[in-house]
């Protein structure tokens, strides 16, 4: 059983840059597509950044630029540098993971793996 456990969120500037992790265990992190959604109060679940297994990257336009996604095979771990944030960039950011084919743009119900969320508040 794959579980993902995130950490990294909290109260940030705007402006600022906190790092995101998502560790994995209890499967094989290298066959992973692992993938960031944030959902913001009162929306939708939304698609924020994706790395495939082969460790091509993926971002949403609204964080193109701003955010960076990467993976350490050997802490079985993703994390997602987030810099310059924005007021709106304000949402519980969730990993999730799938040992799947990769699709895109990436489906949340083809996710089977999900961590707890972790909050990032992003204050003015």
């Amino acid at each position: 059983q794959v579980q993902l456990v995130e950490s990294g969120g909290g109260l940030v500037q705007a402006g600022g840059s906190p790092r995101l992790s998502c560790a994995v265990s209890g499967g094989i992190f290298s066959n992973l597509n692992m993938v960031w959604f944030r959902q913001a109060p009162g929306k939708e679940r939304e698609f924020v950044s994706a790395i495939q297994w082969n460790g091509i990257t993926h971002y949403a336009d609204s964080v193109k630029g701003r955010f960076t996604m990467s993976g350490d095979n050997a802490k079985n771990t993703v994390y997602l540098q987030m810099n310059s944030l924005k007021a709106e960039d304000t949402a519980v950011y969730y990993c999730a993971a799938d040992g799947g084919h990769w699709h895109w743009p990436p489906r949340e119900n083809e996710y089977n793996y999900w961590g707890q969320g972790t909050q990032v508040t992003v204050s003015s």
